[in-house]
């Protein structure tokens, strides 16, 4: 089974996006980042939105085909390679 790339939990953790593909799949994960101040994630009530498309057009110009949450956590970011990865 091909593997799907995510960027490491840090970069999430840093409030990156991160869009990519597996051949037709597309996919977007997005951080919903909450502070505690200045410096510091509340990871508690932080968490990194996943979504994915079919298809050769950007996620503009596509249709979503589902959308989920999960916690911004390395677990969390586990669970969407796994999710992603079941949709292949």
């Amino acid at each position: 089974m091909p593997e799907i790339y995510l960027p490491t939990f840090h970069s999430f953790a840093m409030g990156n996006k991160f869009t990519g593909s597996w051949k037709e799949l597309r996919f977007c994960v997005e951080p919903q980042i909450v502070k505690l101040n200045k410096k510091e994630v509340d990871f508690e009530n932080s968490s990194i939105k996943a979504l994915y498309w079919y298809g050769p057009f950007c996620m503009e110009k596509s249709e979503i085909q589902e959308e989920r949450t999960f916690p911004l956590t390395e677990e969390g970011r586990a669970e969407i390679k796994t999710w992603l990865e079941e949709k292949i």
